[in-house]
């Protein structure tokens, strides 16, 4: 068996140019550079089979961005196999909009956050989500043939530990809060459960479901058994600073910032594993959150201070794990990668929803712009969060339309194995359970499971909701945001299970 060869590169994708920040339903024209985003790459070449990993400071990726990233790749060197490209994005909510300019495009595949073109011009400058995006695929292909041919030989150590780093944020009552009197918004459906809601009510039931505090790790070394970098999966996405008009990486940047001061400029790759339900944000106990930072950190700003928390948890599990992973550091690994499409059972849009969706884009269509009376940051606010809640009523009715047409989703499945540790992908903001019941029942060692993987196209991300979470409501379990019904759901931990248990015994 060959030594296996490992190559890194990473490119900064910050920019600063005035460009909309995706993540809320509302436009967010960025300010500046608070950290830099980045795009970081690993390549595994065992002469027979290879992975490229590519992560990327996104809060999704949509737009053909994955079909830019392979063709630019496939220009600059044939040799690489592009469909062996796994993108990844880390899901901070403070990253550049690489989104089409399209109106088309948003309505039908957009995310919560439109486009300029569908709403009045306020006088506000902004960057176009086409020229970014054209620019990132170009950086990241750069990363990409780097890391291929500094491909060199080395070793893997791999191991887990623990990391508090996300909480679930659904919250369950005991009475249907949608009950209680008030409107419904265009933005969620509430039932028994609700994302961030309220626990000091008399009401309150739990949460919905639990947390995971595994850190999946994998170490890179030189031939002389150096560090040269790691894959940190964490199952929590990076969005303490979402609300923020500064372009961020997140507690990502915070965490390759604690593990530099120690290890020097080593690699770093961030993977999200299933995080759908859960968040960097504790829901009951802020009280005793505020005493503890402001002891900790004195007056650093909350999401601040729980970034650089989280961090500090990250790097010493990073520190834990390596301390005994090193001892067994391999340097003749077996790489299988297996690349298909799945396709997974839509979740329908009943005569009901569809009713309610066409009631509720009339009454939003009677509602005019505003193009003065307030600053023009205000305008552009509550301009585009208008525009958000008319195209997820259309996006709607698209739906009901296709359905019957295409009951299934496609999409790509990549399933890695690397010696006795395994790397399955979905293109979800994938529920916990899901990525438990494909850990507990995979013959692998360790099974890194990663959320928000690209796939071909303009379509990326949403979430992928379980059946008590349709049951009980709520944004991330509504209509709007579950393009796979929970059956498709479990479509898709058996179809991830049987690639798995494929290419387990397999060496080609």
């Amino acid at each position: 068996m060959q030594r296996i060869k490992i190559g890194w590169a990473r490119r900064d994708v910050s920019t600063d140019k005035p460009i909309n920040i995706p993540g809320q339903f509302h436009m967010r024209i960025s300010k500046g550079i608070s950290d830099p985003l980045y795009v970081n790459t690993l390549v595994l070449d065992d002469g027979k089979d290879i992975v490229i990993f590519i992560s990327a400071d996104l809060v999704v990726i949509r737009s053909r961005l994955l079909d830019e990233v392979r063709e630019a790749v496939a220009k600059r060197n044939p040799e690489i196999p592009v469909e062996k490209i796994i993108m990844n994005a880390t899901h901070t909510h403070c990253g550049a909009s690489h989104y089409s300019d399209s109106v088309n495009a948003s309505v039908k595949y957009g995310s919560s956050t439109p486009v300029s073109e569908e709403i009045p011009d306020v006088g506000i400058e902004i960057a176009s989500g086409d020229e970014y995006r054209h620019f990132l695929a170009e950086q990241s292909a750069d990363a990409i043939c780097e890391a291929y041919e500094n491909r060199s030989e080395g070793g893997i150590a791999y191991g887990y530990g623990y990391a508090v780093a996300g909480h679930n944020r659904r919250v369950v009552y005991f009475d249907d809060i949608s009950r209680r009197g008030g409107s419904v918004s265009g933005f969620m459906v509430d039932g028994h459960g609700k994302m961030y809601g309220n626990t000091n009510d008399d009401n309150f039931s739990h949460y919905e479901g639990g947390a995971d505090h595994f850190v999946n790790l994998l170490y890179t070394f030189d031939a002389d058994n150096n560090l040269t970098g790691a894959i940190i999966n964490v199952p929590c996405p990076s969005q303490n600073s979402e609300h923020e008009y500064m372009l961020t990486a997140d507690y990502w940047h915070d965490v390759r910032e604690a593990i530099r001061a120690k290890y020097g400029d080593i690699h770093i790759l961030s993977q999200c594993a299933a995080g759908g339900d859960v968040s960097p944000r504790i829901l009951h106990y802020r009280k005793a959150q505020e005493r503890r930072f402001k002891l900790k950190y004195g007056d650093m700003e909350t999401e601040r201070a729980a970034r650089k928390d989280i961090a500090e948890r990250i790097a010493a599990a990073f520190d834990e794990v390596l301390s005994w992973a090193k001892k067994d550091i391999k340097t003749e690994v077996p790489i299988v990668h297996e690349v298909r499409t799945i396709h997974l059972t839509k979740r329908r849009i009943t005569e009901e929803e569809l009713a309610f969706a066409k009631e509720s884009l009339k009454k939003l269509e009677a509602v005019s712009f505003k193009t003065e009376g307030a600053p023009p940051e205000k305008l552009l606010h509550e301009n585009s969060l208008l525009v958000a809640q008319r195209n997820r009523f259309k996006r709607i009715i698209i739906r009901y339309e296709e359905q019957d047409k295409d009951p299934k989703l496609p999409m790509e499945l990549h399933v890695v194995k690397v010696g006795d540790i395994a790397f399955a992908t979905n293109r979800f903001e994938l529920f916990t359970d899901y990525m438990h019941r494909i850990q507990a029942r995979s013959p692998f060692e360790q099974t890194f499971v990663i959320q928000l993987t690209g796939v071909p196209g303009d379509d990326g991300g949403t979430y992928l909701a379980t059946e008590r979470a349709v049951a009980n409501k709520g944004y991330s379990a509504s209509l709007f945001c579950n393009l796979v019904s929970p059956e498709g759901g479990q479509e898709l931990v058996e179809e991830t299970l049987k690639s798995l248990r494929k290419i387990k015994d397999s060496e080609a």
